[in-house]
């Protein structure tokens, strides 16, 4: 022990610092672009062989990429980039991982100490501009701090509720020399969130379980980001109880699928029996979730006779957007953990009767079939694009990632998760572009594994020059682009709230995507017949390397359900479930 720590408190300089700490750190990918203010730390990576580095064709891309990293494996993604545009470049992921809860560390080359303040060549007040989108950032003018520095920021960013960091490194702090601290002698105890819950609060909540009629458990990425045990403990609560399970679009896999308690997606485009029963519940327990605008609607109207208890690890979103009766601060899998002792010492009650005739209700509520629609043997609809890839690919150890839009709320919907970290989404900002650098990010971790992005034309060719990276490491990444030759989202909401004025919402020079992928020395794939479909998608899951799949739908389907903004769960536009007559909770016709 004694010679490790001589070897890790050795003099070195700024540059060999950062991937000496990364090595510490067990980084295995980083990933990132060179420049003018990262080239030491590149000629450092240059010189070893225990770190991977991932060469992207933009900086937005390289923080998806570890986006995609974190959330299908539960470590911190890296990436390195130099100064000024490189490092706005990447302010678009860095706000994606915020708003997300994804552990990043971003290290950012900077102009030489002297040099800050005088608008040199690729200078930009980084720290300043992402000071308000990370947890928490350094700018190191001191190269004797530098590797405590970095050292403290994988802890922050993975310690409590994650999200990213950045250091910004100026070049001559890279160049000069100082004594290395190691990992275990740096300081990092000032950051330490509570992860137990109060006892008292979990007491009241097993009471509340015991009593109530019509309880609902509404998870988040919460569960996701505590690691795989807050899963398993979600299920068994669910299963031991009884309780019906709901999840937000970050939450998906944290409970299965296939199990007897899930209802559904919740929220804006969620299933009718997932919001119904929030919104008709008397007793709703916010597990690892924000309380977010598309899944509340109208705030005065949400969930409006239920006892709101929840549970987060970030004492900020507690109280933050819904008063809650029962706030439980902690990590989601120690408090899941004491909750089950707590109500299994007091001999595991449940109001069994008023569970029946909730699960009766709910019941009822799946009867309507509301991801029900009309199919056609004449162009492909994008529901039965995406139930033919569901079918066709479940078998498989299989990661989806998505861009955002119609497609994504189609993915969610029509695409079943019986596990955590296997849904990789963009949620709170909404990034068009974020699915296809997020796939390779993905297949990076998970070699062998199936990666498919599901994705709308717009949104992929926002990042489309990331099939170079995809190609020249040889990552078989799958992009299922379901090719509407519009902005769906943008365009549905135009339909249904615009009076049907469709202002810039579609493109009219659009690339063939076939030969698009031939030029990137991919394999490229068309089908628009609904006869074709199973066989082209096998030949995209035979290819043993990259595909661009081009499957053209409809150009004018909705996306239903669909709680309009600003309105309550019990408000929701169903399509063609609508015409099969439905009636919402309080009696009354949906509309």
């Amino acid at each position: 022990m004694a010679n490790v720590t001589t070897q890790t408190r050795r003099e070195m300089t700024g540059a060999r610092m950062v991937v000496q700490a990364l090595k510490d750190q067990g980084v295995e990918v980083v990933f990132g672009y060179p420049g003018g203010a990262v080239l030491p730390i590149y000629d450092e990576l240059f010189q070893q062989h225990d770190i991977r580095h991932i060469l992207v064709r933009h900086e937005q891309g390289a923080t998806h990429m570890a986006e995609g990293y974190a959330r299908s494996t539960g470590k911190p993604g890296v990436v390195l980039v130099t100064s000024g545009p490189g490092a706005t470049n990447a302010v678009t992921g860095i706000t994606d991982a915020l708003m997300d809860s994804i552990p990043l560390v971003v290290i950012t080359g900077q102009v030489p100490t002297f040099m800050i303040g005088s608008d040199a060549f690729q200078e930009a007040d980084t720290v300043g501009i992402t000071r308000h989108c990370t947890k928490h950032n350094w700018l190191v003018k001191d190269t004797s701090q530098l590797s405590d520095i970095l050292h403290q920021a994988f802890h922050v960013a993975t310690t409590g509720r994650p999200g990213p960091v950045l250091v910004d490194i100026p070049k001559d702090v890279q160049f000069a020399t100082a004594t290395y601290t190691p990992r275990e002698a740096a300081r990092t105890a000032h950051y330490k969130p509570a992860t137990k819950g109060d006892p008292e609060m979990i007491a009241r909540l097993v009471d509340l379980m015991e009593r109530a009629e019509r309880p609902v458990l509404y998870t988040g990425g919460g569960v996701i980001n505590s690691g795989p045990e807050a899963s398993r403990l979600l299920r068994e609560l669910a299963d031991a109880t009884g309780f019906p399970v709901t999840s937000t679009l970050m939450g998906l896999g944290a409970y299965p699928a296939s199990g007897k308690s899930w209802l559904g997606m919740l929220g804006m485009h969620g299933t009718y029996e997932a919001n119904l029963s929030m919104h008709g519940c008397d007793l709703m327990i916010n597990i690892g979730a924000r309380f977010d605008d598309r899944i509340t609607g109208r705030i005065s109207d949400f969930s409006p006779n239920s006892i709101k208890a929840h549970i987060d690890i970030d004492p900020s979103s507690i109280n933050k957007v819904i008063r809650t009766d029962v706030p439980i601060l902690g990590d989601v899998t120690e408090v899941l953990r004491d909750l089950l002792a707590a109500w299994k010492a007091r001999g595991s009650r449940v109001n069994r009767e008023g569970l029946a005739q909730w699960w009766a209700q709910i019941t009822e509520w799946r009867g309507v079939d509301c991801l029900g629609f009309r199919n056609s043997d004449r162009i492909i609809k994008p529901q039965h694009a995406l139930q033919r890839l569901e079918a066709l690919t479940k078998g498989h150890d299989r990661y989806i990632t998505t861009e955002v839009g119609q497609h994504q709320m189609w993915a969610a919907q029509y695409l079943g998760f019986e596990d955590p970290n296997r849904w990789m989404t963009s949620g709170g900002l909404g990034t068009m572009g974020y699915g296809l650098p997020a796939s390779i990010g993905v297949q990076v971790a998970h070699p062998d594994a199936l990666v498919i992005n599901v994705a709308g034309e717009a949104s992929w060719l926002m990042n489309m020059q990331e099939m170079g990276t995809a190609v020249q490491f040889r990552l078989p990444v799958k992009q299922f682009i379901l090719n509407n030759e519009r902005l769906g989202m943008v365009r549905q909401w135009q339909e249904l709230l615009h009076g049907e004025r469709y202002s810039q919402s579609w493109s009219e020079a659009l690339p063939d995507f076939v030969k698009l992928a031939e030029a990137f020395g991919c394999k490229g794939i068309k089908c628009d017949d609904p006869a074709d479909l199973d066989d082209a998608i096998m030949e995209m899951l035979a290819y043993d390397g990259p595909v661009v799949f081009d499957c053209l739908v409809e150009k004018h389907e909705n996306c239903f359900p669909m709680i309009p903004s600003g309105k309550p769960h019990n408000e929701m536009l169903l399509g063609e479930a609508e015409t099969q007559g439905v009636i919402g909770a309080e009696g009354g016709v949906l509309v």
